[in-house]
């Protein structure tokens, strides 16, 4: 196991590195494979394709880490996705702009839709509604993200979960003072 994760992590680190010199759609497995000097059946034993190591960096990086009961509110876990990405912020700003089948962003969503389910649950009995409310979120979230790590983080993680924070509460707030009318 040892030796499976050492394999996975120099390959995750020559991965990195190309997304530093080139555009992730000219970066080849065996571009990959020669900057870390394994071959491609290596590669192949552990991921399927490039996109499968991307997303393979975000679970070992983070959600594999992320423990749902340290939480208090949902908004603790956004600082937390927040936080991992502004570390990070030059791998997942090319991550995040990958676009088609098995994209990051797609992987991403899937990810954080079980987080917010279990945030709404008890706030949301309909089930269609409920659906509808964490998708619209957690798209909603993962563009504000995305369009925060491409304009290059002009505020820390802190001031724009701030930020969310406030748009969200204020958006609710307007929405339930104008639901009867």
């Amino acid at each position: 196991m040892a030796d499976s994760n050492i394999t996975k992590n120099a390959l995750a680190t020559a991965l990195k590195n190309l997304m530093k010199e080139k555009p992730f759609e000219k970066i080849s497995v065996s571009d990959i494979c020669d900057a870390c000097g394994m071959n491609r059946k290596s590669f192949y034993y552990h991921f399927k394709d490039k996109y499968d190591l991307v997303n393979w960096i975000f679970l070992v990086g983070f959600l594999s880490k992320m423990n749902i009961d340290d939480y208090e509110t949902g908004w603790d876990a956004v600082k937390d996705i927040c936080h991992h990405f502004y570390a990070d912020r030059d791998f997942y700003r090319v991550a995040l702009s990958i676009h088609g089948q098995n994209s990051f962003h797609d992987y991403v969503i899937e990810s954080i839709r079980p987080i917010m389910y279990m945030y709404i649950n008890d706030i949301i009995e309909d089930t269609d509604l409920k659906d509808f409310f964490v998708t619209f979120y957690c798209d909603a979230f993962l563009t504000a993200i995305t369009r925060w790590l491409s304009e290059g983080m002009k505020m820390n993680d802190e001031e724009f979960v701030g930020k969310l924070k406030i748009i969200s509460v204020g958006l609710a707030k307007i929405v339930i003072r104008d639901e009867d009318k």
